[in-house]
């Protein structure tokens, strides 16, 4: 089985897999092997932050073009500008202007057309029972958190929007053309938003779809059912043939579901190429800032971002070594520390969320922290599954993949848009709630879960042991506790 760079938050199969996939350790912030390509000629993307004050976009934009680079993108909204040039030098050139306030190359790589194919283990939906999803006896998921009794309830309202920001969704899926609105999706490969309908399909990844599935798949007698099927989908594809996401992906993805006014994101990923960005390295403090500018943006335009905390089993409040930065060249080890942050999981305002397995303890390669992990979801655990799950599908979660297809994949990037999902239905019978209003509601309604006693040790092989910091109302494991679309959908 080929697993795709989207490795990090999803686990595929029997295997991890979260949106984006040396030896010598450095300062925090920096790693071995991370001269960026341009150095060869390359053209290179950067994200020019201008200063504070209002209008200095376009003067930005004339210093790109005099220092050697051209305009990709200008965001004035939120003072970022997307740059490109081949010239080695630009980002030190440019970093002498009192317009701007930083600059940092999106990626260590130069830009390259790339392309990786994943497979998924496939389940074909049986036919339909008196209505009933023929696939829902392997919704374990589902029946975790309440779904069923929410669905006595509401499916949720059409006047509230998802936006997933993945790989693309297949919109013509039995189980999601209904959802997936056109209007309001796009792809932001090249920096900027492409609208055209084929641009923001699948192509190398069935990533996008499954994680739609999981949010809004239809209650139709056809596959299986997500959380909340009658709200809307816009489909925003972040990710690239190669499995990135560059900042410059994701921060069109922010301002277009601010523009466009969407209630929910999902972002199952965290943005490439350092898993942590940290604030004394030009290019990762550049790229925080940005990013965050985005985040901030879309918050204020009423949006709530849900992320997923990562696959891999790090406590996010005592961090100390990143080794698998920078991850579209060579990555290397390097000591790193509260002011590097993983995007947009640890940005203010963010959902993070942690996963579970079918017992509803922490998986075990879930990331974690107190204070950091919001609340926490479903994503599959290879250590805990239970019936009607086998020991091929390790627990993990069943949800839509393109062609009409079915599959398990598990991870937190499966977490996150359970979260999202109940979110929506909260936005439902809280109809004019705003992300604080939708956010408290979320964390108030969840189920709260104790620490384990002493270390937790998944497996009792030492492999992926973990320590649970907090109360039970709120705990480096689960935050405020597990959702519950059940209470979600009373209100």
């Amino acid at each position: 089985m080929r697993v795709p760079r989207i490795r990090r938050s999803a686990l595929l199969a029997a295997g991890l897999a979260m949106i984006t996939a040396g030896a010598l350790a450095g300062p925090v912030g920096s790693a071995a092997a991370a001269t960026p390509s341009a150095a060869a000629g390359q053209p290179m993307n950067y994200v020019v932050n201008t200063k504070a004050n209002h209008g200095q976009t376009k003067k930005a934009e004339r210093e790109i073009q005099a220092a050697g680079g051209s305009v990709v993108a200008s965001y004035e909204q939120i003072g970022v500008v997307i740059a490109r040039s081949s010239d080695p030098g630009f980002a030190a050139r440019l970093r002498q202007s009192k317009t701007i306030d930083s600059v940092g190359a999106s990626r260590t790589a130069g830009i390259q057309a790339a392309d990786v194919e994943a497979t998924v283990e496939e389940t074909a939906a049986p036919a339909a029972a008196d209505g009933n999803e023929p696939l829902w006896a392997n919704q374990w998921d589902m029946r975790q958190i309440g779904v069923d009794q929410a669905h006595t309830t509401t499916l949720g309202s059409r006047d509230v929007v998802v936006g997933v920001l993945d790989s693309g969704i297949d919109a013509t899926h039995e189980d999601l053309a209904a959802a997936v609105d056109p209007s309001l999706s796009a792809s932001c490969l090249s920096g900027k938003a492409d609208t055209n309908w084929q641009s923001w399909q699948p192509t190398s990844s069935t990533h996008g779809t499954h994680v739609a599935g999981t949010i809004a798949a239809a209650k139709n007698g056809k596959g299986v059912e997500g959380v909340a099927p009658g709200v809307r989908l816009a489909a925003v594809k972040v990710v690239d043939g190669g499995g990135f996401i560059y900042p410059e992906y994701a921060i069109c993805g922010f301002v277009w579901a601010a523009e466009h006014h969407f209630t929910i994101t999902n972002n199952s990923y965290f943005v490439d190429p350092w898993m942590f960005n940290c604030a004394d390295d030009p290019d990762q403090g550049a790229i925080s800032e940005a990013v965050r500018r985005a985040v901030d943006y879309s918050r204020r335009g009423g949006v709530l971002n849900v992320a997923a905390a990562g696959n891999e089993n790090i406590d996010l409040a005592h961090k100390t070594v990143d080794v698998s930065s920078p991850d579209d060249t060579v990555p290397g080890d390097r000591p790193i520390d509260a002011s590097c942050l993983n995007l947009p999981a640890e940005l203010p305002g963010v959902i993070a969320v942690s996963a579970i397995g079918a017992k509803g303890d922490k998986s075990y390669y879930s990331s974690y922290g107190l204070n950091k992990v919001t609340v926490s979801a479903p994503g599959g655990d290879a250590t805990a599954f239970q019936a009607p799950d086998t020991p091929d599908r390790r627990g993990s979660i069943l949800s839509t993949l393109p062609g009409n297809k079915y599959g398990y994949m598990s991870g937190t990037s499966m977490a996150s848009p359970h979260v999202a999902g109940v979110l929506a239905l909260l936005a439902s019978t809280h109809p004019g709630a705003g992300p604080e209003q939708l956010r408290t509601l979320l964390v108030n309604q969840a189920d709260p879960h104790a620490c384990p006693t002493g270390v937790f040790n998944p497996g009792g092989t030492g492999a992926y042991t973990a320590t649970c910091e907090g109360s039970t109302a709120n705990n480096g494991f689960y935050g405020a506790g597990i959702v519950s679309a059940a209470k979600a959908a009373r209100g």
